[in-house]
């Protein structure tokens, strides 16, 4: 049997948390790669763009020849020819001439910029030009966006729709990215049922399942519903031996304090190979929160209290989940800001306190106003854009202090 309140930091359990071990690798086509994490540096395998283009419909020009130019006294230049979308000049510029040339269209040797069509005229195979150019304008050249064998993304970034824009313009069409881990979710207490059931006195429905699942389904992972279990120490170790044997990491909310009905740390000891990280962490609301090590697989206790268990999920369990997927130091967790508090907010030194805030933006800047509500309602939640952090040595943060917070997804 484990020892009770085997307590840690919030630091020292996120540290705990990247030690397991990173999952297996897979390779996905791009349609597949959204919210994943690379698995490996990628390399651009050649230029891009591949060649020198205009950004707008003109004439390509060599910008030197252009400088001078005004309405009153336009250089005139001489047009080569056109250039053809999708194709490559067939011929290059000499001092004094100018192409036709369409957004898009490949800058031919000898230009280094392109004039507007708002800007010239053109009469009988010559140029008029009424504004000079500089180099380079309206043109993106060869490799601006990114050379050849440069490392265009490193591992453990998240796969956005921007990269997977990147990726197609190089011509990658799959990528090694970590495995989606599998989350099983169990709540325990004999009050607890169903949300399609009627409630009767002395029941609630079932919240925690359900949010849970849902924050799980945001980190990228594969969830899936192990049921309610009674306050029956058999039944709830049977649904844990089955939940982990199935899963990479399992989520039992309730029965995570120390009291006569609570039986899952008893449950989690019981299986082979487990080894208790923490059984309580320095935090508020939380503190009463289980993990533990089952071989390669991670099993958290989270509170009972709705507020508690899904603000626990993002501070300790979405971090776990992003670096079994192979996420990286800034992208274990959630993104964060400075706002200004309200108003006073007291604190305990000793703990991380965690507050539920609504965030507004004023002419000073974004304020951080308190939501004070208790950790078994769920309206706190709902209503929260973000948490403000105040430090374990702290006594709490001043009213007009800037103070951390952490967005939620």
């Amino acid at each position: 049997m484990f020892t009770f309140f085997k307590v840690k930091k919030v630091a020292e359990v996120l540290e705990e948390i990247t030690k397991f071990p990173v999952l297996p690798v897979e390779t996905v086509g791009l349609k597949e790669a959204l919210g994943r994490y690379l698995a490996r540096d990628i390399f651009a395998p050649e230029d891009l763009p591949p060649f020198s283009r205009a950004t707008m419909d003109g004439y390509a020009v060599f910008a030197k020849d252009t400088f001078g130019a005004r309405e009153s006294e336009p250089v005139i230049l001489k047009v080569k020819g056109e250039i053809a979308m999708g194709e490559e000049p067939s011929f290059s510029l000499a001092p004094g001439e100018a192409a036709r040339i369409a957004t898009g269209g490949m800058l031919p040797e000898g230009a280094d910029a392109v004039v507007m069509i708002e800007y010239i005229e053109e009469e009988k195979g010559l140029l008029e030009v009424k504004k000079p150019v500089a180099p380079y304008e309206n043109v993106i050249f060869k490799g601006e966006d990114f050379k050849k064998d440069e490392v265009v993304f490193p591992k453990g970034v998240k796969v956005t729709p921007a990269i997977i824009g990147v990726l197609s313009g190089l011509g990658i069409t799959q990528v090694e990215v970590g495995q989606r881990p599998k989350v099983g979710i169990i709540s325990t207490g004999d009050e607890l049922i169903s949300p399609e059931k009627a409630i009767v006195p002395g029941k609630i429905r079932d919240i925690n399942s359900y949010t849970l699942y849902s924050a799980s389904l945001e980190a990228g992972t594969i969830p899936k519903f192990y049921g309610i279990v009674p306050d029956v120490k058999e039944k709830l170790f049977a649904r844990v031996e089955e939940a982990i044997q199935e899963n990479d990491v399992l989520l039992i909310s309730g029965g995570s304090s120390v009291g006569t009905r609570d039986f899952t740390l008893e449950a989690i000891s019981r299986l082979p190979h487990s080894e208790l990280i923490c059984h309580g962490v320095a935090v508020k609301p939380g503190k009463p929160t289980i993990l533990a090590k089952i071989g390669r697989k991670a099993i958290f206790g989270l509170p009972g209290q709705v507020a508690s268990a899904l603000l626990i999920f993002y501070i300790m369990v979405r971090p776990l989940l992003l670096h079994l997927q192979g996420a990286k130091k800034e992208h274990l967790f959630l993104k964060k800001i400075l706002a200004y508090a309200s108003r006073n907010i007291p604190s305990t030194p000793g703990r991380e306190d965690y507050v539920r805030v609504s965030l507004s933006l004023t002419e000073k800047g974004m304020v951080a106003s308190p939501i004070f509500k208790k950790s078994g309602l769920i309206s706190s939640m709902a209503e929260a854009h973000g948490f403000l952090r105040i430090p374990e040595n702290s006594e709490g943060i001043y009213e007009g202090e800037l103070a951390e917070v952490f967005l939620l997804p």
